[in-house]
Formats: structure tokens, C-alpha cells, sequence
């Protein structure tokens, strides 16, 4: 397929870019996730000519990582460009999540906080699940709609460079030039590390995760989470469910499916005598899961990679003509309570794409024209998060007993608590210091204390 060269019509776009050499297009976005069609979108709007490129059959085909987005990145978004276009009830979510349960899990019982509040649903603090292959669709579409054009099921080969600076891209068959070209095809980005050098993950920053989506009503999803009509709950699990090792489970209630899978470190997986799948089966069947999806259909069972590093891992993402966003730029955090990457990548795109403009209209192309990037990623919560817990990542990796030995302990603890089997009790503190004495209560306040300075 051979795409016809865009011309400028413009007069006023002629003369801001008199001094750069006609293109294809003003810019290419490669990839179709949250972070390229923000982008596309937000560039789309600023009055540039867009196209963007999407491997899958459609933006969202491939993306399996459905999960929860916490929307103030999508509000920001669409306040700034929308101009009233888009009705927040129209959007894809599935529910908005009003209840946190956080667990501790061993091989046969399960220690859960159960938190909900009033606070967790109001406009800007809100957050929801979605599945990706409807809401990355959603979010192309209104790219589309504001001038972006859309090829699928075409891979982007490698980079093109004139001078050394990025000017387009080998798809197929064709060479399409542009002045700038965003990377936003996601964690495992051959193009970048090929074509732009960027290191590749090493098996301590990456993680495997393996999901699977099951069908209920939501009448019986409703019962099952104890939920309000139309309210969701997230719930995130430590622990057995990993067999021991570094990583964690999940359970995202959708309108009428739940979400449920595994995420664990690929180094640590490598030293393991288990599989990630085997520890999903095995996690389906643990009795503080298995109520959950009794009766339920299976509909949909996918993997992917997740970046999982934090601020150490972020790369040079600032080239000649190129720029990286959303996961290809690692702007994923996990802190075991919390796991954000779609705000993220939203933010990003966004911050890419008003980047490039700004730089296409000043005739500067270089990294130093696009420069302003990591300003607006440094002032906004992007970076700024990631580097207020960039520790994190490295005490959860060394921590190994929170994912064995913690789970057993409350356990242990919660037995003593509730247990009566008739014979005489001694009391309460003589039941339970054994148990925490057996932890090494010296090595475990110290193990708290780096955890609570790194969060």
C-alpha cells in the first residue's frame, strides 16, 4: 500500500515551518496503546498531520493488560482538548472502583484489608477498570475523528534517519517520512533498542504477567464483592499466590466479566521450580478465590511484559526527531498497594505530542528542540512519582519473606486470635509473640523500616 504525500495547505502552517523540508506527515505515532492515541489525538487537535501505526488488527487488538486507570490524566486530557466533545458517562470504563482490598495469602488462608470510601469515587481522585481492547479502540477513534489517520495490522520495520536525525519510518514496503516520530509501541520495544539504542530490560526490571477474563452477570459479580449496583473493586494479592515468588496477584471486577491474573519478576521466575501458569492454576483454585469465579466462563486467557524498575529504568527518551512515551518509555509503577502505567501513558503522549508541535513550529527538530519534554514530565506526576519511590523497586526485589514468610506469620496470628477448640487458653500475648519471635522480630522491624522510608 502507498500512501499519497500530504501537502500544506495552510499558509500561516507554511510560513511557521518554511524552514523544514516537506514530509509525509507532521508526525508518526507508533503504536496504538493509551500513550500513542494520546498522542496522535492531542497532535491531531493542534492542527498537525498525523498517522498513526498499530501493528494489531485494530488499536487494542493485541492489548491484553486491561486493568484499572486511575483518570485524572484522561481528564486532564480531554478538559484540555475535548472542548465539551466528549460525555465522561460515553466513555469505555467498566466500573468505577469505590472498594480496595489488599491481601496476604498463604496456601490455605487469605488476611485481607477491606477498605471503601466516598473519597475514592469523587471527580479527580476516580479511578476505573477498563479492558483495554475496548477503551484503546475508544481512544484511537476520537484520534481519528480529530484528523489522525489509522493503518492496522502493519509492523513498523525500523527507523528512518537523514543527517543522523529520525525522519520517518520503513512499514511494510513503504518509507513515510515525517518531522517528528513518537515510539509508544510498548515494553517490549525492539524498534527503540534497535534503532535508538535504548537499553533492554534486564530480567530483574521486567515482569511476566498472565491473565485471565471470566464471565459473570453483574448481578453475581455485584453479590460476589459485596458492591453497590455499577461499583467495582480492585484487589490485590501477596504472597502463595506467587508461590513465594517476587510479584502478586489481581482481581479487577469489569461490568460483566472480573479480570484475574498474576504478575511475577522474570529473574525471579528463573530461579523458581514453578511456572507462572501453574501458579495461576494453583491460584484459581485457593479457597479465597475460587468462590469468586465459581460457575464463571472463561472468555479470555492472555500474557505480557511489564516494566517494573521504576525511575532507574526510565531510558535517554529525547532523540533527533524521535521521542518515547507510555510503557516503550517504562512509566510503569508497581508498589504493591498501587499499580499505575495507563495515567502514565496517557500523560505522556499527551506530553509528546504538544511537544512535537511545539518543535515543528519553531523549525527545531533536534533533541535539543524537543528538549522541553522532560520539563513537562519532571513538573507533572510523571517523573515526579516515579522518583519519589524509585526506591521501592529494589527493597520489593530483596524483600523475599513479604511474599513467603509475612503471609504465614498473620496467618499464624489470626489462628491464635480465632481458633477455639476447647482446651484452656493461655493469653493472647503468649499465644502470639512465638509466632512473630520465629520471624526474627529484629530483622523484621528492619525490613519495615527500609520498606516505610522507600514508600
Amino acid at each position: 500500500m502507498m500512501l499519497k504525500r500530504v501537502s500544506i495547505e495552510n499558509i500561516d502552517k507554511m510560513e511557521a515551518i518554511v524552514a523544514l523540508e516537506e514530509r509525509d506527515f507532521d508526525v508518526i505515532v507508533v503504536g496504538g496503546g493509551c500513550a500513542g492515541a494520546a498522542a496522535a489525538y492531542v497532535a491531531a487537535k493542534k492542527g498537525k498531520s498525523v498517522l498513526l501505526i498499530e501493528r494489531g488488527e485494530h488499536p487494542g487488538a493485541k492489548n491484553m493488560t486491561g486493568g484499572r486507570l486511575y483518570a485524572h490524566s484522561l481528564r486532564k486530557l480531554l478538559d484540555t482538548y475535548a472542548d465539551g466533545e466528549v460525555a465522561w458517562e460515553d466513555i469505555p470504563f467498566e466500573r468505577k472502583i469505590t472498594h480496595e482490598r489488599i491481601a496476604l495469602m498463604d496456601p490455605s488462608s487469605n488476611f485481607t484489608i477491606d477498605f471503601t470510601s466516598k473519597e475514592l469515587g469523587k471527580d479527580g481522585h476516580d479511578s476505573y477498570s477498563v479492558l483495554r481492547s475496548r477503551f484503546d479502540q475508544w481512544l484511537a477513534d476520537m484520534a481519528e475523528s480529530a484528523g489522525a489517520e489509522i493503518i492496522s495490522g502493519i509492523p513498523v520495520e525500523s527507523l528512518l534517519r537523514k543527517e543522523g536525525s529520525v525522519c520517518g519510518v520503513r512499514a511494510g514496503e513503504d518509507e513515510i517520512t515525517a518531522h517528528v516520530v513518537i515510539d509508544a509501541e510498548g515494553t517490549n520495544s525492539l524498534l527503540a533498542e534497535r534503532d535508538l539504542g535504548i537499553p533492554r530490560l534486564e530480567p530483574h526490571q521486567v515482569a511476566v504477567g498472565i491473565k485471565h477474563v471470566y464471565e459473570l452477570s453483574p448481578e453475581q459479580i455485584e453479590d460476589r464483592f459485596l458492591l453497590p449496583e455499577g461499583e467495582g473493586a480492585a484487589m490485590l494479592f501477596v504472597g502463595d499466590c506467587t508461590h513465594g515468588v517476587v510479584g502478586g496477584g489481581f482481581v479487577y471486577t469489569n461490568a460483566d466479566t472480573i479480570s484475574l491474573g498474576l504478575v511475577a519478576t522474570v529473574s525471579e521466575l528463573e530461579k523458581s521450580d514453578t511456572t507462572i501458569y501453574q501458579a495461576l492454576a494453583d491460584f484459581e483454585k485457593h479457597p479465597a478465590v475460587a468462590p469468586l469465579i465459581r460457575g464463571a466462563q472463561l472468555v479470555e486467557h492472555s500474557g505480557h511484559l511489564v516494566p517494573e524498575g521504576g525511575y532507574d529504568c526510565v531510558p535517554h527518551y529525547i532523540f533527533d526527531g524521535a521521542l518515547l512515551a507510555g510503557d516503550t518509555m517504562r512509566l510503569v509503577m508497581n508498589l504493591g498497594y498501587q499499580i499505575r502505567g495507563m495515567d502514565f501513558a496517557i500523560a505522556s503522549g499527551q506530553f509528546a505530542a504538544e511537544t512535537a508541535c511545539e518543535a515543528i513550529d519553531r523549525g527545531d527538530l533536534s533533541a535539543t528542540g524537543l528538549a522541553s519534554y522532560q520539563a513537562k514530565l519532571e513538573e507533572s506526576f510523571v517523573l515526579s512519582d516515579l522518583k519519589t519511590f524509585r526506591k521501592w523497586p529494589s527493597v520489593m526485589e530483596k524483600w523475599g519473606r513479604l511474599f513467603s514468610e509475612y503471609p504465614s506469620m498473620v496467618a499464624a496470628i489470626f489462628n491464635a486470635l480465632f481458633v477455639v477448640d476447647g482446651r484452656p487458653q493461655v493469653k493472647l500475648v503468649k499465644r502470639i509473640w512465638p509466632i512473630i519471635r520465629r520471624m526474627k522480630p529484629l530483622k523484621m522491624a528492619n525490613e519495615i523500616r527500609k520498606a516505610l522510608a522507600a514508600l
